[in-house]
């Protein structure tokens, strides 16, 4: 198992020289192909509400949407060539047979929405998305979602701040849940190259499944340096403490299943999902 196909799709934020770190921190360590993908509308469309509310289109107005879409890619383009070539990675045609890596490639998509997103990831090993970050581009968390839900594969998310390193020190926040089972799974590529894994549960959070005790034997005859921990909530929501014990482990990954509950219940509710996706500030590894 490895992690030699990564794709990152490309949007204007704050949060992309985070992803562009995360995803060639991640090329590093397993000599991967980064493709970073950005997707632009079918066609460009630009409507103005005019008198008694009728809705119109101007060619001038199409004009300028097509101009401003086509700055905005010529910058995002611009920033991963020069992220790319400024870190040493050789930039290749998408087409090329496959090459020893960290290699990267430029890829544009027309559709409508991100959609693109979910249908091209699942042909990665990962996507690395942004985490979101309140009041700034909304698409980040359509993307996100797009790509958890639609890919098939596992995500990782990129904190808003570049993280300095990855996968040395794993904390895996475990409920018993398939979701995270499948997230563990995905996750063993990193997991047999860490120095240290620690398997935490929260008391009193999750559903009927195996113990940490378990999950740390089982990752143990696999070669993984796994430990486990049982950790009391103390008032705490779950989120909330997986991110706790985490900082306090000096971990650089958070594995975690994503929306074991359903995602009306989560958004009622709350839930340790939407907490990590608001808060976390290592980098995280999802899938559902």
């Amino acid at each position: 198992m490895t992690m030699k196909t990564i794709l990152i799709p490309i949007e204007e934020s704050d949060g992309l020289p985070s992803m562009l770190e995360t995803a060639l921190l991640t090329a590093q360590m397993f000599g991967s192909y980064v493709e970073g993908l950005y997707y632009q509308p079918t066609s460009a469309g630009a409507m103005v509400v005019a008198g008694e509310g009728l809705v119109v289109t101007t060619p001038e107005l199409v004009e300028s949407v097509e101009r401003q879409d086509r700055d905005r890619r010529e910058r995002v383009h611009s920033q991963f060539n020069n992220f790319m070539e400024r870190k040493g990675v050789s930039l290749i045609d998408p087409s090329a047979n496959p090459a020893e890596g960290p290699v990267a490639a430029w890829v544009e998509e027309e559709s409508p929405n991100s959609e693109i997103v979910g249908t091209r990831s699942r042909v990665f090993d990962i996507t690395v998305v942004s985490r979101p970050v309140k009041g700034a581009n909304i698409a980040a968390m359509s993307i996100l979602e797009a790509a958890l839900f639609e890919g098939g594969r596992p995500i990782l998310i990129a904190p808003p701040e570049p993280p300095e390193k990855l996968g040395e020190n794993i904390v895996i926040a475990w409920n018993g849940s398939t979701e995270t089972a499948r997230t563990v799974a995905f996750s063993m590529p990193f997991l047999v190259k860490a120095k240290a894994v620690t398997v935490i549960a929260i008391d009193g959070f999750g559903v009927a499944g195996p113990s940490t005790a378990e999950v740390s034997r089982q990752l143990q005859r696999n070669g993984i340096p796994a430990t486990h921990k049982d950790c009391a909530a103390l008032n705490r929501n779950p989120g909330r403490a997986f991110l706790e014990e985490a900082a306090d482990l000096g971990a650089d990954l958070l594995v975690k299943g994503a929306y074991t509950q359903s995602r009306v219940r989560q958004m009622i509710f709350g839930g340790a999902t939407d907490h990590i996706l608001s808060n976390a500030t290592i980098p995280v590894l999802m899938s559902h």
